[in-house]
């Protein structure tokens, strides 16, 4: 059976080959929109699969995007153990994918320092999300291709960042705590490395208590992996162990959430006997029961901003980019998980 090819598609909407070419790359806005409809109606007609192998040959374009997501300290995925990592992925692949672009997904376990063998394709760019050790990012400049990382605080021209205020956002879920009254809070935590997101939170954290005349207790900090479980665990220790405590900032809605389920473990209620306030706004935020007090951040919209920034330095790779960060929203939603005390 003969293989339909670009020509045959010309042929069939009455117009260039090179008009059919800038369609299927989406760029659309090269050609009229006639000339789109044609090409599209003439692609379903024919059936027309692009050779992707041989468009990377003609012009050094895979259409290809490596996007990392890193492991967890016991090697669990965090695409498959944080909604929030899904979440991410949604807006990178959807943007992606409207710009004819094809995504890899690949995990890098913490302390590697080297590029994971998916990543030595022939990629058009790369989405790098968490945080790695310093010679991982020196490899990544090695590559001859743009970069954007997400959720880092490594900032080096070579590279675009897409963030938040993770500083911002610890500061302001423990101001709410004290703001209804609250003057011990425990800080449940992933752990808590240099110029990581979570060390951010945990300065918010820090500041707002400092800035309220308390105490700061370490006593009061509960570190260890970002997962449901160890929310549960910290929370049956500060209900048993520790009755001074009325909130806890969880830095993820995932150990939020661990933390709900810990407290009613021990025979307690949110937020009768202990407040709690997470962080991301996970769709299933508002689902849970009570639905959670949380610091938003948009996980799509920060990974169609990612994919956005990658696009854009593909597309004029010599443009000169007076700022290379980018900062999204944050802010505080309240639902019904934090109790005003008298």
């Amino acid at each position: 059976m003969k293989r339909i090819t670009i020509r045959d598609v010309s042929e069939r909407a009455g117009v260039s080959t090179a008009a059919v070419s800038y369609v299927l790359n989406g760029r659309e806005g090269k050609v009229s929109s006639e000339t789109v409809a044609k090409v599209r109606k003439a692609v379903e007609d024919l059936n027309y699969i692009p050779d992707f192998s041989a468009r990377s040959l003609a012009n050094n374009k895979s259409k290809l995007i490596g996007v990392v997501i890193p492991q967890t300290e016991d090697r669990k995925q965090l695409l498959l153990q944080n909604p929030f990592y899904s979440e991410l992925i949604c807006g990178i692949e959807a943007r992606l994918r409207q710009s004819g672009f094809h995504m890899i997904l690949s995990g890098v376990e913490k302390g590697e320092g080297y590029l994971d063998t998916s990543m030595q394709r022939n990629l058009d760019g790369a989405i790098i999300t968490g945080i790695y050790q310093e010679s991982f990012y020196e490899d990544l400049k090695k590559v001859r291709m743009p970069i954007v990382l997400v959720d880092s605080y490594v900032y080096d021209s070579h590279f675009h960042v897409v963030g938040i205020d993770d500083e911002l956002g610890g500061y302001l879920a423990t101001r709410h705590f004290i703001e209804n009254g609250h003057t011990n809070i425990a800080l449940v935590t992933g752990l808590i490395r240099k110029d990581g997101v979570v060390e951010k939170r945990f300065l918010g954290y820090k500041r707002a208590l400092k800035e309220a005349g308390l105490f700061y207790n370490p006593d009061h900090v509960f570190e260890h992996s970002v997962t449901y479980e160890y929310g549960q665990e910290a929370a049956r220790l500060i209900a048993t162990k520790y009755p001074e405590i009325t909130a806890v900032f969880a830095t993820s809605d995932l150990m939020a959430m661990g933390v709900m389920q810990g407290v009613r473990d021990e025979g307690k209620e949110v937020p009768e006997h202990i407040s709690v306030i997470g962080f991301d706004d996970i769709s299933v935020a508002r689902m849970c029961t009570p639905p959670l007090t949380t610091i938003k951040q948009d996980a799509i919209a920060k990974g169609i901003m990612a994919a956005e920034r990658l696009l854009a330095a593909i597309e004029n790779p010599d443009a000169e980019h007076s700022e290379n960060l980018m900062v999204m929203p944050l802010s505080l939603i309240e639902r019904n998980t934090v109790r005003k005390l008298p």
